[in-house]
This record gives C-alpha cells, structure tokens and sequence, in this order.
C-alpha cells in the first residue's frame, strides 16, 4: 500500500517547530526529527540541522553526498510549503526529482548549521528550489532542485491501474 495514498505517514508531525517526525527514511538518516524550523512561509522554509556523526567524512565534515540528501529533502518540503494550511499529517501529493546540482565552498564542520530552501521558479507542476547551507553568516554550499509535483493514484487492485493505463479500459 503506497504510504502517501493511505495516509499512514508516521514521520507526519504537527508540531509547528518541526518538519518531520521519525520513521522516513531518509529524514532518519540525516536525523530531521531533530531539526527546528525556523521559518515556513509559502515557498521558503529554513531549518536548523544538526551534523550526525554518522554522516561525517574522516576529517570531520560533512560527506558530501549527504549534503545532496539535505538538498533533496529540504527542496521536497519547501514545495510542500506552498501547500497552505493543509494539515501536515494529510496525504499528499508525490514529488519527483527531476535534476539536482551542488556547489561546495566550504566544509560543513558545526555541529549546527541552517538551511534555507526557497522555490525560485514555477511553471505548472515544476518546481525549481534553491537550497544554501550555512555556517553563522557563511553560505557553505549551495544547490539547486528541479521537482515535479505527481499526483497520488489512490490504491488499486486493478493491476492495470497500477501499470498507469487507467485501469484495463473497461466501463466504469
């Protein structure tokens, strides 16, 4: 059963101060139940992160290719922020990646560090974000998202529904 469909979304969290609860994936590995939001407004969010151990390279900073995991799922929740006042724990709509690109200046080494994502551009179902890392007033990288918004097929057991032709041709 598809988790956005049905609604069981357990990281799903009301709390105005955070984005996720446990239990996704990803937000689990880089540990966003802890992150504190600091700003939500239609196409911006900035959030404090923390920097886990785990996710370290031998000297200390930040591995890059989990710096693209904060990418991607910091763009994910900016486009959601232009959802309104929907409720957070409500199933929503799928979104897709479409392109992502980092640019890296400095080592992310603090314990703490903010990420602001702020969508620049729509055009229908496209989002483009733009994600900056900083350290205190230093932006130490910088990424860009292309997302596509989807819309949830609700669960099937038509298995033509599942393979995307509509659900086998019959009347309905």
């Amino acid at each position: 059963m598809n988790d956005a469909a049905s609604g069981d979304r357990p990281w799903a969290t009301t709390e105005p101060d955070r984005l996720v609860g446990q239990g996704h994936g990803a937000g689990d590995v880089l540990e966003a139940w802890r992150w504190r939001v600091l700003e939500r407004a239609d196409g911006v969010l900035v959030v404090e992160c923390q920097l886990p151990e785990r996710l370290k390279n031998p000297q200390g900073q930040l591995f890059g290719g989990f710096t693209t995991t904060y990418i991607d799922f910091v763009s994910l929740h900016t486009v959601h922020s232009t959802d309104g006042d929907r409720d957070p724990s409500s199933p929503r709509d799928w979104l897709t990646t479409l392109n992502l690109h980092c640019d890296y200046f400095e080592p992310i080494v603090d314990e703490t560090f903010t990420v602001r994502g702020e969508v620049v551009n729509q055009r229908g179902a496209n989002f483009l974000v733009s994600t900056r890392f900083f350290q205190g007033e230093t932006m130490a990288a910088h990424g860009l998202a292309t997302l596509r918004r989807v819309p949830v097929q609700p669960p099937s057991s038509d298995d033509g529904a599942r393979n995307g032709d509509g659900g086998g041709g019959g009347a309905r």
